[in-house]
């Protein structure tokens, strides 16, 4: 059956495939070969500037080699996926690819050079946090940004507006909907910050880290030196003592990061629902948009529904990887290879996440009349800065008298409230103090 949107088993490529196709440039296996000649072709590059035989390459030379990469086309990848079947080992199949481009640029002469005294994870360990690099500051970064930006206008617009607060599902001390929504903003932010702390790794150093062929070959070589100035030109930090592969600490640190910012917007997945099943918030509605098969009525917050969703999805994912990743068998065993070629799955669900939480966002619509007649329904919840000031004033068991009051009366109203406060033995300075608090005026700061 031909691959298409339609018949793709994962979501991924098939319904959602609009809301990921970006990703494909980054976690797709065209990507990851066509990375894999990068890293391949700057390798040997850098090398012609060490190895005396190689140093008769000139400038135009190392542009046909460059071109390579960047000319890299579909009929490449092809090309190495053909040698792939045969060597049934893909990056050994890029080795060949690139053996076959400089017989054809005439660079027959060097070609043993290519992937010289290295191992494959040398070039995967190297490729792959580029292309974590890349998908992070290109796509996630952004949409993330973007994100925390819209919450922080919404936090600005609605910072003057009362609504009921609820402890344990119950009325509380009345709030600020700006500011609970600001809550998620510092939440978020705290936790992108983090994005910036953590180093994008490489593994650079033969076949378990201690660059034993190029030392054997050329003694006299800084090869630490050399790989630490190769990577840092391709935008990674070297890692200096590895086995075969890379400790995947950081990139651990990396998907637990991004894991606590999934699990931040699904809590705000969760709240904002429930406050469109509230009827705090109406959501915009297209005209032939259908909310239920069998209600005419019903208006879904399914972008939430389905944010919440792929965030879950992603935070699965991304919680195996974090938590295999830095295991491994002695010098290198091959889950990892397994495994990393996953990395773009939870990639893609939080992106589809995100994607339909802006959406979601975007058709909010508030409702303040509920949110005012809410708040006006529930007298009780002064009780707390009433019963505080008593405290103030030194009046006896102010507590145990606010709780009779609310506990003994069936609904307890502003008027209900004004005839305790014209009852309390207090000067009258103090309960005109206490008259002129409301569910809508006791919001704190």
């Amino acid at each position: 059956m031909e691959l298409n949107p339609l018949t793709a088993v994962s979501p991924i490529d098939g319904r959602y495939h609009k809301a990921s196709e970006i990703l494909s440039d980054y976690f797709s296996e065209y990507a990851l070969i066509k990375k894999r000649v990068y890293v391949e072709a700057e390798y040997f590059i850098e090398l012609h500037v060490v190895v005396p035989y190689l140093k008769s390459l000139t400038q135009e030379d190392v542009l046909k080699i460059r071109n390579i990469y960047l000319d890299f086309s579909m009929e490449n990848a092809l090309k190495v996926k053909e040698f792939e079947a045969v060597t049934n080992h893909d990056v050994k199949a890029v080795e060949y690819f690139l053996r076959e481009k400089f017989d054809t640029l005439q660079l027959s002469a060097y070609k043993e050079y290519i992937h010289f005294g290295l191992t494959s994870q040398d070039i995967n360990n190297t490729a792959m946090p580029l292309l974590i690099k890349e998908a992070q500051i290109n796509v996630l970064l952004p949409m993330l940004n973007m994100l925390t930006d819209t919450l922080n206008l919404m936090a600005h617009e609605w910072k003057h507006i009362p609504m009921l607060a609820r402890t344990h599902g119950q009325p509380a001390s009345p709030t600020l909907l700006g500011k609970e929504i600001r809550v998620f903003v510092e939440r978020l932010q705290s936790q992108i910050r983090y994005f910036d702390v953590i180093a994008y790794e490489g593994k650079f150093g033969g076949a378990t880290g201690n660059f034993n062929a190029h030392f054997v070959a050329f003694p006299n070589t800084d090869w630490h030196d050399f790989g630490n100035v190769f990577l840092d030109r391709l935008g990674l930090k070297r890692q200096q003592c590895t086995t075969q592969i890379e400790h995947y600490d950081n990139l651990a640190a990396y998907f637990d990061t991004l894991k606590r910012v999934n699990t931040i917007f699904i809590d705000l997945c969760r709240d904002v629902w429930t406050y469109v099943s509230m009827e705090y918030f109406k959501q915009k509605i297209k005209k032939d948009e259908v909310g239920s098969s069998a209600m005419p009525h019903k208006v879904n917050p399914i972008d939430f529904e389905n944010a919440e969703g792929n965030f879950g999805m992603a935070n699965a994912i991304l919680e195996h990887l974090s938590a295999k990743l830095p295991i491994s068998r002695l010098q290198r065993d091959l889950t990892d290879s397994t495994v990393t070629r996953n990395i773009g799955v939870p990639m893609a669900h939080t992106l589809i996440a995100l994607k339909s939480l802006k959406r979601g966002l975007d058709k909010l619509i508030i409702n303040e009349s509920k949110i005012a007649a809410d708040l006006e329904q529930n007298w009780a919840v002064v009780a707390e800065a009433i019963q505080t000031i008593l405290r103030r004033e030194n009046y006896p068991d102010p507590y145990n008298a606010l709780k009779t009051l609310t506990r003994t009366h069936q609904s307890i109203t502003k008027e209900s409230i004004r005839e305790f406060i014209e009852n309390l033995d207090v000067t009258d300075d103090i309960k005109k103090e206490l008259m002129a608090i409301s569910p809508r005026s006791y919001v704190g700061r």
